[in-house]
């Protein structure tokens, strides 16, 4: 039988196990939400996507702006993640880069928001925008020299320059329900494919 502070360190070992779990499911909800609402979506769609009250997203995250910083390194991770494992499981290369732009391209559409969020803290958003570009170039890197070296498309893009160029596609939409940045995304992938 477990004494008193064995019981009592299992259950706190259980708390906090749910509530890490609780903030990825907030943090996977904000992000749906913000994609397809923009980063002041009301925090109630948010809650209601997580299945939670309000009062829990507040107590995880007590500013819009400490929501929005903590659904980016998220995505960002989750990006980071996302590059090795689709290269491992993906039918080739190609279609490995092609389903990261596409968590590439969900991640900026939350990314372009949070300048906004954070207009206060200028020395904060260029951290968080080094730390995007340390964990993001090398997977980008990977996928693009692994596309090459299949002979699936022309050596020589750089990863930064592809994805500074998804991110401009991305930006240019400015609130038009015509822009489509996918679609366009999808013809720069192609027109590496027609560049070998």
């Amino acid at each position: 039988m477990p004494s008193a502070s064995e019981s009592k360190g299992a259950s706190a070992r259980s708390t906090r196990s749910d509530a890490v779990r609780n903030r990825q499911v907030l943090l996977d909800a904000a992000a749906e939400v913000f994609v397809a609402s923009g980063v002041d979506a009301p925090i109630r769609e948010i809650a209601a996507r997580a299945g939670v009250g309000t009062g829990t997203v507040y107590r995880h995250f007590p500013t819009r702006a400490d929501l929005v910083v903590a659904v980016y390194r998220h995505q960002v991770e989750a990006c980071a993640e996302a590059g090795p494992a689709l290269l491992a499981d993906s039918a080739s290369p190609f279609a490995a880069l092609r389903a990261w732009t596409g968590l590439f391209v969900d991640f900026l559409v939350t990314k372009h928001g949070l300048a906004d969020a954070m207009r206060a803290d200028s020395g904060g958003f260029e951290a968080l925008h080094a730390y995007f570009l340390d964990r993001l170039v090398p997977v980008c890197a990977q996928l693009l020299d692994a596309a090459a070296d299949a002979g699936e498309i022309g050596p020589g893009t750089g990863a930064y320059e592809l994805m500074r160029g998804i991110g401009n596609l991305c930006a240019g939409s400015d609130g038009d329900p015509c822009y489509d940045p996918r679609r366009l995304v999808g013809l720069l992938l192609q027109g590496l494919r027609q560049a070998e």
